[in-house]
């Protein structure tokens, strides 16, 4: 078996061992990272690779798994001069969480557990079920009360037990913790699991690849528990520091105005969040997240690359899945966060290149 990279805790430094079962830092139960600073290939070694995003296969801490169902290389296509949408409900199971949950999926392989389980508002946990189920893994996925019937249908589909919560995402969040503790158990989290965020930085390795060897002047991202930013922000360290870009772009975060802790507290200046967000209604739900548990690497990510925050309502998003279907491109609401950002104009003519991540046969 492939020896797997050590985890550490980006808050007081504990680790874990590659092999561990462990979820979680020992210490504050807070998030872990991934001990693993790897080189990526050079664009020109590419050609002829497979045509999923294992072909990055240098920059990940997993060899490509037999369990692949050809996640990634979604397309680029132009929204304005400026703008440009990755198509990434494309995906197997139509959204951007296909990329972090076949590493997660390829990770459980290793580890061998009795069962998999996963929480999520939907994306995340059909995108675990649909790889567990691929490699045969028994899988649970806890949901929050009011997620849409169309995923919870998906996530059936795949044969996984579902778990339906009362109350919101933090109320499934802490209900899976408690179950993750059970023996036998990995739990597949793709906000506490460094792994997930391997796989969703192939989203900027992809884009390098097909503008050629460079990316645009900002990326724009929709923010909740920010797995999309924080694997962004590794690409891009990742290809910096191997030669492969000049200039590292600026990282724009897109949370709803409804719920929006991280905006609040970059508005403040602040290093973390700033009192308390209550949970509130929006179309947005799969980035309504009032406490994202990386909420300090998030805030940070921004500001490393010369970012901001914005935020859009309820009434911005409706108007940009009007506007982007009536381009051909059908998305749920949380999907069109970023396009209803920056569509008037919001990055002074900057190039960009925002993330079409669901798609809308979910909402």
């Amino acid at each position: 078996m492939t020896a797997l990279p050590d985890r550490f805790c980006p808050a007081d430094g504990a680790r874990v061992p590659g092999g561990s079962p462990e979820w979680a830092c020992p210490v504050c139960r807070g998030p872990l990272d991934l001990d693993f600073s790897p080189t990526p290939a050079p664009l020109a070694a590419l050609s002829g690779r497979v045509n999923s995003l294992w072909r990055y296969a240098e920059s990940l801490p997993l060899p490509a798994p037999a369990i692949s169902l050809g996640e990634g290389r979604t397309p680029l296509v132009e929204l304005t001069q400026e703008v440009s949408a990755k198509l990434d409900f494309l995906m197997p199971t139509l959204s951007f969480k296909d990329r972090g949950a076949v590493v997660l999926a390829a990770l459980a392989g290793h580890l061998g557990p009795d069962r998999v389980i996963a929480d999520s508002s939907g994306n995340a946990g059909t995108a675990v079920a649909a790889y567990c189920a691929r490699a045969g893994l028994p899988c649970t996925v806890y949901v929050p009360a009011g997620t849409p019937p169309r995923k919870l249908a998906q996530i059936g589909a795949h044969g996984a037990r579902l778990e339906v919560v009362d109350g919101g995402r933090e109320s499934t969040a802490r209900a899976a913790r408690a179950a993750a503790g059970t023996p036998g158990t990995f739990y597949a989290s793709h906000v506490h699991n460094p792994y997930f965020l391997q796989g969703t930085k192939t989203y900027v390795h992809e884009l390098w690849e097909d503008l050629g060897g460079r990316l645009p002047d900002a990326l724009v991202v929709p923010v909740g528990n920010g797995t999309l930013l924080l694997g962004a922000a590794l690409a891009v360290r990742e290809l910096h520091a191997a030669g492969l870009i000049a200039k590292a772009p600026a990282l724009y975060a897109v949370q709803a105005a409804a719920v929006a802790p991280l905006a609040e507290a970059w508005r403040a200046g602040a290093a973390d969040l700033v009192g308390e967000t209550p949970a509130a209604a929006t179309s947005a739900e799969g980035i309504a997240i009032p406490r994202p548990p990386r909420a300090r690497q998030i805030l940070a990510a921004v500001r490393e690359f010369r970012g901001s925050f914005l935020t859009v309502t309820d009434e911005q998003i409706a108007a940009a899945r009007r506007d982007l279907a009536a381009r051909g491109l059908y998305v749920e609401p949380t999907g069109v966060a970023c396009w209803a950002a920056v569509r008037d104009g919001a990055l002074d003519g900057r190039t960009a290149v925002v993330p079409l991540c669901g798609a809308g046969v979910k909402a």
